[in-house]
C-alpha cells in the first residue's frame, strides 16, 4: 500500500468518524443502523436482497510471490511457542479505485493440509473480523491488559480448521480505498461482491486451498453477510471457468435475519429476563406494528421510549456482563478468562508500529488509527435474509444458526421467531447437548437447518464460551449436532 493510498484512508475515516468497538464504551452499531432503516420507510431498503454477478465483476490480479510475502515471522508479544503459520496482508478488490482489503489468516497448528477453509466475518456494519473475531472471540491469540503482548486461546478454532478473519468493507479496520468516494457507496451489494472478489483472489495467492471444503460463519449483522456471500459463490460457480468454490456450509451466530422478527422478539426477550415490565411488555405488543414499512403509531413510540429508562443502564451484548472499569470488575464467568476491557487492549495492541508492520498492515511507517469499528454510510440493507437462506438449503448448503442467550442485542428469541416463521419440519427434537461434563446448550434439527443455543453466552459466543463455541463449530464442520452427552 502506498503513502499516498494510506493518507488518503485516513481522511475518508475522519469524514466518516472513527468510532469504537461494540463493547462496553456504548457504542451499538447495529442498532444504529436499524433506527436509520426505520426512518426509511418506504425506501429500497424494504426490498428483498438481490445481486445478479456476471463474470467482469470479478477482479482477478497477479498473485505470484504474494502468499510467501504475507507470511507473520515476527508477532510482537506473541508467546514463544507458535506451532502453526499465519499471514496477513492485502488483497486487491478493485485495481481501477485502488480498493484493497486486509486480512489474517491462521493455519491450523496440526494437519493443516486435512482440514476445511473457514472463512469468519465480523458485522457491524463497519466492525473488524481481525480486532473483534480473531483477538477477542476464536483467534489463537488475545491481548493481555498491558495492551503489548499475547497470550494464547486454548479453545481457538484453528485448533480444527484454517480460518482466514477479511476486513470488510473498505474503510473497515486496515482495510482501505485509493477512491474516497468509494466509502459512500457502502452496503450488503458491495460488500457481498467485494468479498467474493477477495476470496477468488486470496485462492489464487493461496492455490493448495482451491479445493479445500470450505465454510462461511460470522455473527450479527454477518446475517447478512454470510448468506448473501454465500449465494454470491454459487452464482460465481456457475458461471466461471475457473476453479469452483467448494462451499459447504455457512453458520451465523445471533445474527440479524429478519428486520420485523428481530423487533418482535427483542422486546419479548426483555420482557421475560425480568428487564422490563408487564405494562410496558403489553403496550408494545398492542400498540407497535414491526411489519417492514408500516408507521409507528404514537402509542407505540411512548411505550418503547420508556423501554431504556425501565431496563436501565446494561450491556446490550450481555446482558449479565459488567461493563468495562477501571480497574476491571471481577468476571462473573466461572472458568473463562474475558475481561469487559478486552477490545481496549486489542486497539492498543493494533496502533502499535511494530504490530502494524508485522502484519504488512501499514508498510509506510506513516500514523495509522486502527480502530475496530468504522461509522461508514450505508446504501442497502434490505429487512429480510430468509429468502436467501431457504434458496441456501435448497441448494444443499449447511445452514447453521446459532444464539448466546443472554444476548439482549440480537436475541435468541428474535432467532427462534425467524426460524419459526419459515415453517420448517423438524427432524431432530429439541435436546440439551453437552461439553464439559455441563449443558453446553440446546439444539434442534429441521430439514436442511439446525438451531443451536450457547447456554449463558451473550452476542460475542467465543469470547463469553470457548469451550462451548469451539465443541459446537466443530460439531458444525464434522456435520453433525452437537453431543447429547
Amino acid at each position: 500500500m502506498g503513502s499516498a493510498a494510506l493518507l488518503v484512508c485516513l481522511a475518508c475515516l475522519t469524514i466518516a468518524t472513527l468510532v469504537d468497538s461494540y463493547g462496553s464504551n456504548g457504542y451499538d452499531p447495529l442498532h444504529r443502523l436499524l433506527k436509520r432503516k426505520r426512518a426509511k420507510v418506504g425506501s429500497t431498503d424494504t426490498l428483498a436482497w438481490s445481486f445478479e454477478l456476471h463474470s467482469q465483476d470479478v477482479y482477478v490480479g497477479p498473485q505470484d510471490g504474494l502468499m510467501e510475502a504475507d507470511k507473520i515471522t515476527d508477532l510482537p508479544g506473541a508467546p514463544n511457542s507458535v506451532s502453526f503459520d499465519q499471514y496477513s496482508g492485502y488483497v486487491t478488490v478493485d485495481a481501477v479505485n485502488g480498493r484493497a482489503l486486509f486480512y489474517y489468516f491462521t493455519e491450523s497448528p496440526e494437519n493443516a493440509p486435512t482440514k476445511p477453509l473457514v472463512l469468519w466475518l465480523n458485522g457491524g456494519p463497519g466492525c473488524s473480523s481481525f480486532g473483534n473475531g480473531a483477538m477477542m472471540e476464536l483467534g489463537p491469540f488475545r491481548v493481555n491488559s498491558d495492551g503489548q503482548s499475547l497470550f494464547r486461546n486454548d479453545y481457538a478454532w484453528n485448533n480444527v480448521a484454517n480460518i482466514i478473519f477479511l476486513e470488510s468493507p473498505a474503510g473497515v479496520g486496515f482495510s482501505y480505498s485509493n477512491t474516497t468516494s468509494d466509502y459512500n457507496l457502502s452496503g450488503d451489494k458491495r460488500t457481498a461482491q467485494d468479498s467474493l472478489t477477495f476470496l477468488v483472489n486470496w485462492l489464487e495467492r493461496f492455490p493448495q486451498y482451491k479445493n479445500r471444503d470450505f465454510y462461511i460463519t460470522g455473527e450479527s449483522y454477518a446475517g447478512h453477510y454470510v448468506p448473501q456471500l454465500a449465494l454470491s459463490i454459487l452464482q460465481y460457480n456457475k458461471i466461471t471457468n475457473q476453479t469452483t468454490i467448494s462451499l459447504r456450509g455457512i453458520a451465523i451466530g445471533n445474527a440479524l435475519i429478519d428486520d420485523e422478527t428481530y423487533y418482535s422478539g427483542l422486546y419479548d426477550f426483555l420482557w421475560t429476563h425480568a428487564l422490563i415490565p408487564d405494562e410496558i411488555h403489553q403496550g408494545i405488543i398492542s400498540n407497535c406494528n414491526f411489519t417492514p414499512g408500516a408507521p409507528y403509531t404514537q402509542e407505540c413510540v411512548n411505550y418503547l421510549s420508556q423501554v431504556g429508562v425501565a431496563k436501565g443502564s446494561i450491556y446490550r451484548y450481555n446482558i449479565y456482563a459488567p461493563f468495562c472499569t477501571s480497574p476491571p470488575t471481577p468476571n462473573p464467568y466461572s472458568g473463562v478468562r474475558f475481561d469487559p476491557c478486552s477490545d481496549d487492549y486489542i486497539q492498543s495492541y493494533l496502533n502499535l508500529p511494530q504490530v502494524q508492520k508485522a502484519l504488512h498492515a501499514n508498510v509506510t511507517g506513516l500514523p495509522y488509527l486502527w480502530t475496530s469499528c468504522t461509522l461508514l454510510p450505508w446504501s442497502d440493507s434490505p429487512t429480510t435474509i430468509l429468502p436467501i437462506i431457504q434458496q441456501l438449503m435448497a441448494s444443499k448448503i449447511r445452514v447453521w444458526i446459532y444464539s448466546g442467550d443472554v444476548d439482549g442485542a440480537v436475541s435468541v428469541t428474535s432467532t427462534r421467531y425467524s426460524i419459526n416463521s419459515m415453517n420448517l419440519s423438524i427432524e431432530t427434537p429439541w435436546y440439551p447437548w453437552y461439553t464439559q461434563q455441563e449443558v453446553g446448550g440446546y439444539a434442534v434439527g429441521y430439514q436442511g437447518l439446525a438451531f443451536v443455543t450457547v447456554r449463558f453466552s451473550g452476542h460475542f459466543v467465543p469470547s463469553y464460551q470457548p469451550a462451548r463455541a469451539l465443541t459446537m463449530f466443530l460439531s458444525f464442520i464434522q456435520g453433525t449436532l452437537p453431543p447429547s452427552s
